[in-house]
């Protein structure tokens, strides 16, 4: 099946909430999120023949959790000619206490 860049959907506040909460209890003192700018986001969805954005799961050499991300097109291959990390990590950069990060 070839992606078309429908791919994903919207869910509720209380199902990000709840889903946050579960990765935080299973996780303590982990790493919650990563801060992508909108600058680099669009610079890979920007690819040609990019239908959407792919993460991967990585880890650093302190052991911390890292997101690789990368394009992908409609036949669900990885664009490789922009691999993007140097993300702004959560905590220490997580904003204001809310229902997803607390």
């Amino acid at each position: 099946m070839a992606f078309d860049g429908t791919e994903g959907g919207q869910i509720t506040l209380e199902q990000g909430a709840d889903l946050t909460a579960n990765y935080r209890a299973a996780n303590p003192n982990e790493r919650l999120g990563n801060f992508y700018g909108k600058e680099i986001l669009e610079e890979l969805l920007a690819q040609e023949g990019c239908k959407g954005i792919r993460m991967y799961y990585g880890q650093d050499a302190d052991g911390n959790k890292e997101l690789v991300l990368v394009g992908a097109d409609s036949d669900e291959n990885d664009i490789l000619d922009l691999v993007v990390d140097l993300s702004q990590p959560c905590p220490n950069r997580c904003g204001k206490a809310n229902d997803l990060n607390s």
